[in-house]
């Protein structure tokens, strides 16, 4: 499970926000599973107001479903959504490359250096957990380094529900190190601010994703 790190400012409906959404796109909390808020409450370390703004926008995420009088529950993992989900991130992941590449990073460049490097030191020995979860985080700074709050918040929820995908099928996906590499020349054409490449690179890496869920299913 990722590190319960908290972030500076956030309140405590946003903290329990970020665990529960690392627990839902992760599958820790696996497809089906109730949500005892008392439970959820006590163990992220909030009030049950808090937990019910979370989980608000929990379900704004399509990654928890409340239904009257029987409770909230974490959403299921439908694979045909794979092909909407796929057409829209080809082209908003390029679109977020392109303008990350024009400001070569901005604000995000020591961030996207910093995970840049991580994804260099990839040997393959790693456990798929660990490289899921080098994956969201390098989707996650590429978002906030497009400098668009809109699209950033899109393409979080688009990476929430990618890599849902991605757990569900990851025991019969092909090597998981060999994707994560792929981020290499990706992110040094954003550092670089080679906005052309950095916009054809995001293109593949949707692609070959698709390309590589559609093969084992």
């Amino acid at each position: 499970m990722t590190a319960d790190v908290a972030t500076a400012g956030e309140t405590l409906a946003d903290r329990a926000y970020r665990v529960l959404r690392e627990r839902l796109v992760l599958l820790d909390i696996s497809p089906g599973d109730p949500l005892s808020e008392s439970l959820l409450a006590d163990e992220i370390g909030v009030g049950r107001t808090p937990l019910r703004e979370a989980l608000k926008r929990l379900e704004a995420d399509h990654l928890v479903v409340t239904y009257p009088r029987r409770g909230t529950f974490a959403s299921a993992v439908d694979l045909t959504d794979l092909a909407e989900i796929s057409e829209i991130r080809g082209v908003l992941v390029p679109l977020a490359a392109r303008r990350a590449a024009s400001v070569r990073g901005g604000e995000s460049s020591a961030a996207l250096a910093a995970v840049l490097d991580s994804v260099r030191a990839v040997t393959g020995r790693e456990s798929r957990r660990d490289l899921m979860e080098l994956d969201l985080a390098v989707h996650r700074i590429m978002d906030r380094a497009a400098s668009g709050p809109y699209l950033e918040e899109t393409l979080v929820r688009l990476d929430g529900l990618v890599t849902r995908l991605w757990c569900l099928l990851i025991d019969r996906l092909p090597v998981m190190s060999d994707h994560i590499r792929e981020h290499i020349p990706l992110l040094e054409s954003i550092l670089a601010g080679d906005e052309q490449t950095a916009e054809a690179l995001a293109r593949q890496h949707v692609q070959h994703f698709e390309t590589a869920v559609r093969a084992v299913l």
